[in-house]
């Protein structure tokens, strides 16, 4: 399998949970600044979106969007519990939370990295996206991870898009839950191996 990445984007997610998984992959780098890997191929010719995550299967197969990458993984490996079983209650409750993520923190955070957006729009994002991680810091009050005892996908996405928030000024130093479940999450030697590989730890 191939992970075309971007350092520090979105793509950590599935990097994260293809490590977790313990799956063989390559990395394969594609700045989503310049579309151009490292041999010189444009981007665009493998993704015509552009954007990144993009999983290619070893049969050719090309995967785009992350919670549907990192569910693939998660269910290559069902023992390692990454995601419930199909069918139970607790795989939806796994999609809501990947859905929620991408809709409502991901996205949000969106136009604060676009430097066309008026900062008008910025606080009024700011303080949609506050209200929403305030929540997520509720919902961890006594639990390890999102979903209980167990890490899930979820996780590795919740993870990567709050690393975002200090790059913005999103300040999250008063969510104490969600600090200490980034800390949690950030131990995992799964999660510190994927940032070293991205050049995001030293």
């Amino acid at each position: 399998m191939k992970l075309y990445y971007s350092p520090g984007a979105c793509s950590l997610s599935p990097h994260i949970a293809l490590r977790e998984a313990g799956l063989t992959f390559q990395a394969v780098a594609a700045p989503t600044k310049t579309h151009q890997l490292d041999d010189g191929t444009d981007y665009y010719t493998i993704n015509p979106l552009g954007y990144v995550p993009l999983l290619e299967l070893d049969d050719g197969t090309r995967l785009t969007e992350g919670p549907t990458i990192v569910q693939y993984i998660a269910d290559q490996v069902p023992a390692k519990k990454l995601a419930p079983a199909y069918g139970t209650k607790e795989r939806y409750q796994l999609m809501s939370w990947l859905t929620f993520i991408g809709t409502e923190l991901h996205k949000g955070f969106s136009p604060l990295f676009n430097p066309a957006t008026p900062e008008a729009y910025k606080t009024i994002a700011k303080d949609r996206l506050n209200s929403r991680l305030r929540w997520v810091n509720e919902q961890l009050e006594g639990k390890q991870y999102l979903m209980g005892d167990d890490f899930t996908v979820a996780d590795g996405y919740l993870f990567t898009v709050t690393n975002w928030a200090p790059r913005v000024g999103v300040d999250l130093s008063a969510l104490i839950h969600l600090n200490a479940y980034r800390t949690r999450v950030a131990a995992r030697p799964a999660v510190q191996a994927a940032m070293k590989a991205e050049g995001l730890l030293s």
